[in-house]
């Protein structure tokens, strides 16, 4: 059985049908299979999930990244979300026979490919980081685009590849491996953002809250709401219901309700299942019960 990779590709346009599709096309067009299209217009981000050998991943997000820094100008982008880059974040997840260290050996061998044909800073993150203080991704994105060239400029902030100058339109890109996590919003009726941000801040382990959660607070322009937009980096160790109900008891604090959430990309369905068991109180409830799995199985 081959070696196999997802790629959760996030590139900063989330408002032009016409660009998402060329860009979506890209990894077609380089034999990637793609299995979600999840763009965000508050966020002005899209999440692009393909799958395939080292070979086709490394093609794919060849072709997306030529594809971004023709058609984004992150001169003029404005969204909610974090960003540095038209070609933003690159995570590498190992699938069916893969390893961590392939994966780490795949990005790595991406990040230096981007660098080469674009001219594009890249910093490696996650397992394929070259020293503990770039693991985070949140440290390295810090001062996003706009404070990209200062923070190059920086002895500390040389990227792993490439120039130590932001491309002129593309800015700069995380290339990572890690495991799989997912990536679930929660909306709070509300348009003060601060609110979001310290409920981000009560929910986030690096806070003191729920372990293997990142969380930050948004604004949702567009909805007159707020978000609580979290990376839930191991679902089995904290399931989406521990921290849905952390949100929800944290903005009743503030006299705030949930008004719904979201999930970006893909999920592994063991973690819905592990949601179906805490809410309708399920007993002896197993996986093999769901019937996509003994499908899969069978």
């Amino acid at each position: 059985m081959p070696k196999l990779f997802e790629c959760a590709l996030n590139f900063s346009e989330g408002r032009r049908p016409e660009v998402i599709e060329a860009l979506v096309g890209a990894a077609r067009g380089a034999g990637a299979q793609v299995l979600d299209v999840a763009p965000n217009p508050d966020h002005h981000r899209t999440v692009l999930s393909l799958v395939g050998t080292a070979e086709v991943v490394e093609e794919a997000v060849r072709a997306v990244t030529a594809e971004a820094l023709q058609r984004i100008d992150m001169n003029a982008h404005r969204g909610a979300h974090p960003r540095m880059g038209a070609v933003d974040v690159v995570p590498v997840v190992p699938l069916s026979e893969a390893t961590m260290d392939d994966a780490v050996a795949l990005a790595r061998r991406i990040g230096a490919r981007l660098a080469r044909e674009f001219e594009l800073p890249v910093f490696l993150y996650e397992e394929a980081a070259s020293r503990p203080e770039r693991r985070n991704l949140a440290e390295v994105r810090r001062g996003e685009f706009e404070g990209l060239a200062e923070r190059l400029a920086q002895p500390g902030w040389q990227p792993d590849f490439g120039p130590a100058r932001p491309h002129p339109t593309g800015g700069a890109v995380a290339v990572g491996a890690r495991t799989f996590l997912v990536a679930f919003n929660v909306n709070l009726g509300t348009a003060d953002v601060q609110v979001a941000r310290q409920v981000a801040r009560a929910v986030r382990a690096k806070s003191g809250g729920l372990a293997s959660v990142k969380a930050i607070g948004l604004e949702l322009a567009g909805r007159h709401q707020v978000q609580v937009s979290m990376n839930i980096v191991d679902p089995f160790a904290t399931p989406l219901y521990r921290a849905f109900e952390l949100v929800r008891i944290e903005a009743a604090r503030y006299g705030v309700p949930i008004v719904g959430s979201e999930i970006v990309g893909l999920i592994p369905m063991a973690a819905l299942a592990e949601v179906a068991r805490y809410y309708l109180r399920l007993e002896g409830f197993g996986d093999s019960q769901v019937l996509e799995s003994r499908l899969w199985g069978a």
